[in-house]
């Protein structure tokens, strides 16, 4: 694809920390990765709800969703995946840049994607949070049957089964969602959260 030339990049009148401060808080992505299963989304959403109970500005990007949209032209080949990533972060990165706390859910399989993702924002506004699970139980759960139907060979390139999930090496926050309840994983959050000063 040939990148144009005839385009600028124009700064806009009002600034993200002029955003910050009219909110009364930060702005980051929190970007939840794990195996599909493993409770990303619940917990995203969890996060979100508390979030917005308590007067944060918040959104919520899920991968699924995400799909049935702006991404509904992508497969899941290793090209389209890394495709979805890239996307999904430069949206992020908008919501950040308006003041938005923005969780993510998504598999974003590999490492080098993420690092891609990470590398759109200035430190500290990109917080990955891994959401740790065994994959026999992340199989056992299986809310969809797409492991099932992995097995079975109906459902070509799955995570975990015939495509590899490159786990975090550093996570800003790792959750055994296997170990805690959805209420804890909340709270681990939300203390690293406040712990930066973000909320």
């Amino acid at each position: 694809m040939t990148k144009p030339t005839n385009i600028t990049w124009h700064e806009t009148s009002i600034s993200k920390e002029n955003r910050r401060e009219k909110n009364g808080h930060g702005s980051c992505a929190l970007w939840f990765t794990g195996l599909s299963g493993s409770g990303k989304s619940t917990i995203a959403n969890a996060v979100s709800n508390e979030l917005f109970r308590q007067g944060i500005s918040e959104y919520v990007l899920d991968g699924d969703n995400i799909r049935h949209g702006l991404n509904k032209d992508l497969g899941f080949s290793d090209y389209d995946r890394t495709e979805n990533i890239r996307r999904i972060g430069e949206v992020a990165k908008l919501f950040v840049d308006s003041g938005k706390v923005v969780t993510t859910a998504f598999i974003s399989p590999f490492r080098s994607d993420r690092d891609q993702v990470r590398a759109l924002f200035e430190e500290e506004e990109f917080i990955e949070v891994f959401v740790q699970c065994p994959i026999e139980e992340c199989e056992r759960r299986d809310p969809k049957q797409l492991y099932a139907k992995a097995r079975r060979g109906e459902i070509k390139d799955f995570t975990g089964i015939d495509s590899p999930y490159e786990a975090p090496e550093q996570p800003e926050i790792t959750l055994h969602s296997d170990q805690v309840t959805i209420e804890e994983a909340v709270e681990q959050v939300l203390t690293y959260l406040r712990g930066k000063n973000i909320i």
